[in-house]
């Protein structure tokens, strides 16, 4: 039987272009110095579901068609009386990304779901964390076409948090501007 032998488009992208603007760039002695993607973690809260089980497993099911990787639940570590909140109930959904289904996501992310949000003007430059990790929030999942508009019982928020092997955020700016990812002016 033949392996498979598909590559993702910006996997491509990075190993044949962006790499070496990379490298001439910040002037890299070794090619093992050259920041990478290392994982794509996307997170979503799901307040109601305390009260509405149902709600967290919609969610969970939403969150696996975008990011096309089973999802997560993620349950309560303290219980907060405020919030009727117990130790261990779920309360939100993630998935963590990682090789060729990350380069998917992102590529999906970059080309059909920003392009689709509501008077989009672009990405902050200032959501950098200072290791070098970039993270995003995304006010409804319905931009993702993978998504049924009609199927959809409540509009939910998401956060995508991009995990680079790049020491300062002007190297992780490069390396995801090389991914074409849109950084407001």
């Amino acid at each position: 039987m033949a392996k498979d032998t598909y590559t993702p488009r910006l996997k491509d992208h990075y190993a044949k272009v962006v790499r070496a603007e990379l490298t001439k760039e910040f002037g890299y002695a070794n090619p093992m110095e050259v920041p990478k993607l290392e994982k794509i973690v996307i997170n979503m809260g799901v307040g109601d579901g305390v009260t509405d089980k149902k709600k967290v497993q919609k969610a969970e099911e939403e969150m696996t068609l975008i990011a096309g990787q089973k999802a997560v639940i993620t349950k309560a570590k303290k219980s907060v009386a405020s919030y009727k909140l117990r130790e261990g109930m779920p309360i939100g959904v993630k998935v963590t990304l990682r090789g060729g289904q990350m380069y998917e996501f992102l590529d999906r992310l970059v080309t059909i779901a920003l392009p689709r949000v509501r008077d989009f003007r672009g990405v902050s430059h200032k959501s950098f964390d200072g290791n070098g990790n970039y993270a995003m929030g995304l006010k409804e999942q319905i931009v993702f076409p993978e998504i049924d508009y009609d199927s959809v019982d409540e509009i939910r928020g998401m956060d995508v948090i991009i995990c680079t092997s790049a020491k300062t955020d002007a190297e992780a700016k490069a390396l995801l501007a090389g991914f074409q990812v849109p950084f407001r002016q």
